[in-house]
């Protein structure tokens, strides 16, 4: 691959994009970094306006074999939107919203399309797209279709992979393919549309995307319950998962959140050993039904209080303890290494008691909070990257996260994806033949590797 940009290249792609192209010093520190905190200085800056020119850079760059990364709004915490020795294709002018079709219940959008904004417009036709990450206000539906990301209402709705239909999206040939349909049902031919959504943009890069959508829930309700200790809190997530009625957000927090909340974000919580957020959704006339059942769920041993929030004042104020979180780790650290790792419910409970036994071992704040329904934790190890001591030791333990994680028969992310973050512990999640399979299916795709190149799957 190349290093440095051709010059022929580089006038086949100022007389394809016109200002659309940029190879200032500029343009390249602005599409240097993400969410990940790491930093590598594009070649340059693709900005196509239409899936025709696309697909025509990638069929001029796959010539002069050099490699494309594509960015919405850079809001990854792996490092996959990275394009160090490549060209960052940003998606900024394929920011469409192509149409709404309510009767069907689905969105057609191009992949620059902001999360937030997306389910404004949706919201004036009573509906709304499940997949909601913290970043909603910021990130792109291609992001989020590249990550398959996730959010709290994933435990009910599904995380991006459930609630996209099609997809077109150009190849590392530059193959403008169409996957999927706008049906909610299609037994035709394989299913390389959820093979797509979340490949991290390293199988091809959508271009527009059909999206499956829900309604508005006409009213939502929450409840907030403290226990001794997380064994009681993921007893008490196995009951509220094992009843009908399924939670709209079912979040957890460890012993040491809660007293991040409670003296830095000050959250009115009192001290316990874990603490759940459940909320339903529903119609006004059934909810209070539902938020029965999910508080028969939650009582059991170990439970220490259980607050109700009948009406969405309440509610916000319940709410308010988890978004408290991040102001509080930016609180006790300046830096911190941000996982998502998932395992079944039941071991929700060993999780959080090998987290804690590794920020004993390591000296380091190390908190947990998250998913609970998925069995997705964020694990933040935080750290003060200007002490040296610190930095040496989160990085250490980073390792014994993951492998203790795939020791409870968990996987190393439920919603950020692999990036070059988790890129070297792929061959510890999988084995020899697996990763030849995926490496078959990226070589079908992207014979000359030229998308996304040094993420995901490790080196052979």
């Amino acid at each position: 691959m190349a290093s440095t940009l051709p010059a022929v290249l580089e006038g086949e792609l100022s007389a394809l994009l016109g200002d659309g192209w940029r190879a200032d010093d500029d343009a390249r520190a602005a599409h240097a970094g993400d969410g990940s905190r790491r930093v590598a200085l594009p070649l340059g800056v693709a900005t196509p306006a239409d899936r025709e020119q696309l697909a025509t850079l990638v069929r001029a760059c796959r010539r002069h074999r050099v490699p494309l990364v594509a960015r919405g709004s850079a809001t990854s915490s792996t490092g996959a939107a990275l394009a160090g020795d490549a060209i960052a294709v940003s998606f900024a002018r394929m920011d469409r919203i192509v149409e709404i079709r309510a009767d069907d219940r689905v969105a057609i959008v191009e992949p620059g399309v902001i999360n937030g904004a997306l389910q404004r417009a949706l919201a004036a036709h009573g509906l709304f797209w499940p997949p909601d990450p913290a970043s909603a206000d910021d990130c792109t539906v291609g992001g989020n279709l590249a990550c398959n990301a996730g959010g709290p209402h994933a435990v009910k709705y599904g995380a991006t992979r459930d609630n996209v239909l099609g997809l077109t999206a150009v190849t590392g040939s530059g193959e403008i393919v169409r996957v999927g349909s706008a049906t909610s049902k299609d037994a035709t031919g394989y299913d390389l549309t959820h093979l797509i959504v979340g490949s991290e943009g390293t199988l091809a890069l959508i271009v527009e995307a059909t999206l499956k959508l829900a309604p508005l829930p006409a009213a939502r309700a929450s409840l907030r319950a403290l226990y001794a200790d997380a064994a009681a809190a993921a007893a008490a997530v196995a009951r509220i998962m094992a009843q009908p009625v399924a939670p709209s957000m079912l979040e957890f927090m460890d012993a040491a959140c809660i007293r991040l909340a409670r003296e830095v974000g000050g959250a009115d919580i009192a001290e316990a050993g874990a603490l759940l957020m459940i909320e339903a959704d529903g119609d006004v006339d059934t909810l209070p039904f539902a938020v029965a059942a999910l508080e028969r769920a939650a009582r059991g041993d170990g439970l220490l209080a259980l607050d109700t929030a009948p009406d969405p004042a309440a509610g916000e104020r319940l709410w308010a303890a988890r978004r408290s979180l991040s102001h509080a780790q930016r609180a006790i650290a300046p830096a911190k290494l941000n996982e998502d790792v998932v395992v079944p419910v039941s071991r929700i409970p060993a999780l959080v008691a090998g987290i804690e036994a590794l920020s004993r071992e390591f000296d380091i704040p190390i908190i947990a909070f998250g998913h609970a329904g998925n069995g997705n934790l964020h694990a933040n190890i935080l750290y003060d990257p200007d002490d040296a001591g610190q930095r040496a030791r989160a990085h250490a333990a980073l390792p014994r996260l993951f492998a203790l994680t795939l020791s409870l028969g968990g996987t190393l992310s439920g919603e950020h994806g692999i990036g070059v973050a988790k890129r070297a512990f792929m061959a510890q999640a999988f084995d020899a033949p697996t990763l030849a399979a995926m490496r078959a299916v990226k070589a079908a795709l992207d014979p000359d590797g030229i998308l996304n190149p040094g993420k995901v799957l490790p080196a052979a």
